[in-house]
C-alpha cells in the first residue's frame, strides 16, 4: 500500500516543481558541486609522469586498484588530486562510530543532541586528516618511481602528500555542503557520481572487447539480464519493511461519543544500514594495500612489483577475485550490517520513548519487554538484510572469478550504491515537493479565510 506522500507525489506535475524555487536551487547546487568533483578527477598530481603511470596502471587491471578506481570516478587511473577520494573520511567514520558505542565520553556527546553531533563530526574531521596523511604517504612513496627526472624524491613525496590530503579534505567539505545545502547525502552522492561517470567507458570497453574477439551475444544478453535482475531485486528489498503496530491510549471524545484509541505503524526496513556496509568494507580492504605501499615503496617501480614476503602475500590474496578477498569482503559486509543497524536503531531508547508518550505494542508490556521484542524483530530483519547484502556484493565477484570480461562497474556493490543513492535522493526530492504543496495549501487556506472576512 502506498504511503500518503507517495500518493501525493503521483499527482505532482512539472508546474509544482517549477514553483519549488528552494528545491531548484538545492538541485543546481548539488549538480554544481558534482561537476567540480568531476573536473578535479582530471587534474593530475604535480610532478608525475602521467603517461608512464598510465602504462603501469593498465597492467594492474582486475586488481584492487581497479576496484577502488571505480569509486573514485577514474581519479586513480589518472592519479589526480582526488585519487584518495573520500575513503579516509569513511575509515574515520567507522572508527568514530565504533568508539561512540564503547567510549563513555563520546556516548555522552551523542546524547547531547545537535551540539554533541557537531563535536563528534569535528573529531571525525581530525581523524580523516590523520588517515589522509598516512594513506597519502603510502601512495606517494609507491609513486616516487614515476616522478619526472630531476625532481628530488623527498620533494615529490611531500608534494604528493599535501596534494592528496588537501584533495580529500576538500571532497569531505563538498560532501558536507551537499548534505547541508543540496539534496541527498553528500558523501554517497560523490561516490555515486564517480561510479556513474565511469560506467559508459566500462560498457564501451566490454562491447569493444567482445567485438574484437567476436561478438558473444549470449554473454552480452546474460550480463544485461543479470544487471536488470539485480536492479529489480535491490529495489524490492530496499523498499521492503516490517510494520510494527503501535497502539496509543483511548482519548476522551465529545459528549455522547465513545472514546477511541489511535494506532500507527513503526516501519522497520529490511535493510536498515543501506549502502554503508559495502562502502565500509571496501574502505577496510584498502588498508592492507596501503600498508604494502607504505612498507614496500622501495620495491615498486615502473617496470616491476616485488611479490616476495608478507607484502607480496597481502597484494596477492587481497586482490578482487581471490577467495581470501571474497570471504573477507563478505564477513565485513555482514559485520557492518549488524553494527550500523545497532547504531541507527536502539531498542531500549525506542521503547522508553514509546512509554513516555503512552504508546505500546499490542500484547507486549511496555518497557523491557517492548525493547526485547524490538530487538527480536530487528535481529531477524537484519539477518535477512545481511544475507541480501552479502549475496548482492559477492555474486558478481564470484562470477568475475570464473567468467572473465565482466567489468567492475557492473558489480553488485556499484549497482547497489547507484540504485540505493538514487532512491534516497528521489525520496528527498519528493519530500521537498510534498512540503511545498502543503505550504501552498496552507497559504491558500489563509487567503481564503481572509476573503471570507
Amino acid at each position: 500500500m502506498a504511503s500518503a506522500s507517495e500518493q501525493l507525489a503521483r499527482n505532482m506535475n512539472f508546474g509544482t516543481f517549477a514553483k519549488a524555487k528552494d528545491l531548484q536551487s538545492r538541485i543546481f547546487f548539488t549538480l554544481f558541486i558534482l561537476v567540480l568533483f568531476r573536473l578535479g578527477t582530471y587534474i593530475p598530481l604535480p610532478g608525475l609522469d602521467v603517461a608512464a603511470f598510465g602504462e603501469f596502471f593498465a597492467t594492474q587491471q582486475g586488481g584492487m586498484a581497479s576496484n577502488v578506481n571505480m569509486f573514485s570516478g577514474g581519479a586513480i587511473e589518472r592519479m589526480s588530486v582526488f585519487a584518495l577520494n573520500v575513503m579516509p573520511y569513511i575509515t574515520a567514520s567507522i572508527i568514530i562510530q565504533m568508539m561512540t558505542s564503547s567510549v563513555p565520553a563520546l556516548e555522552k556527546l551523542k546524547k547531547e543532541g545537535e551540539s554533541g553531533r557537531k563535536q563528534i563530526n569535528q573529531y571525525t574531521r581530525y581523524l580523516t586528516l590523520a588517515f589522509a596523511i598516512v594513506q597519502s604517504f603510502g601512495i606517494a612513496a609507491s609513486l616516487s618511481g614515476f616522478a619526472y627526472d630531476g625532481i628530488p624524491n623527498w620533494f615529490f613525496i611531500i608534494t604528493a602528500i599535501t596534494t592528496f590530503t588537501c584533495g580529500t579534505m576538500f571532497l569531505m567539505w563538498m560532501g558536507e555542503q551537499i548534505t547541508a545545502r543540496g539534496v541527498g547525502n553528500g558523501i554517497s552522492l560523490i561516490i555515486f557520481a564517480g561510479i556513474i561517470a565511469e560506467m559508459p567507458k566500462a560498457l564501451f570497453n566490454m562491447f569493444s572487447g567482445s567485438k574484437e574477439q567476436g561478438i558473444n551475444v549470449v554473454f552480452i544478453v546474460g550480463v544485461a539480464a543479470l544487471v536488470i535482475a539485480l536492479t529489480m531485486f535491490i529495489v524490492f528489498i530496499e523498499r521492503s519493511q516490517r510494520r510494527v503496530l503501535i497502539q496509543y491510549p483511548k482519548r476522551q471524545q465529545a459528549a455522547g461519543q465513545a472514546a477511541q484509541s489511535q494506532s500507527s505503524f513503526m516501519p522497520l526496513k529490511l535493510n536498515t544500514s543501506g549502502v554503508i556496509p559495502p562502502i565500509f568494507a571496501i574502505a577496510i580492504l584498502m588498508l592492507p594495500l596501503t600498508v604494502v605501499g607504505f612498507m614496500g615503496s622501495s620495491t615498486v617501480d615502473p617496470n616491476a612489483v616485488s611479490d616476495a614476503g608478507i607484502l607480496g602475500w597481502i597484494a596477492t590474496n587481497f586482490s578482487p577475485g581471490n577467495w581470501t578477498y571474497i570471504i573477507t569482503y563478505g564477513v565485513l559486509v555482514a559485520f557492518f550490517c549488524f553494527f550500523y543497524t545497532s547504531i541507527m536503531f536502539n531498542p531500549e531508547e525506542t521503547a522508553d520513548n514509546l512509554r513516555k508518550y503512552g504508546g505500546f505494542v499490542p500484547g507486549i508490556r511496555p518497557g523491557k519487554n517492548t525493547a526485547a521484542y524490538f530487538d527480536y524483530v530487528l535481529t531477524r530483519l537484519t539477518t535477512i538484510g545481511a544475507i541480501y547484502l552479502v549475496f548482492v556484493c559477492l555474486m558478481p565477484e564470484i562470477l568475475r572469478r570464473y567468467v572473465p570480461g565482466i567489468p567492475f562497474y557492473i558489480g553488485g556493490t556499484s549497482l547497489l550504491i547507484v540504485v540505493s543513492v538514487t532512491m534516497d535522493t528521489v525520496t528527498q526530492i519528493q519530500s521537498h515537493l510534498v512540503a511545498h504543496q502543503y505550504e501552498g495549501l496552507i497559504k491558500k487556506s489563509r487567503l481564503g479565510g481572509k476573503r471570507k472576512k
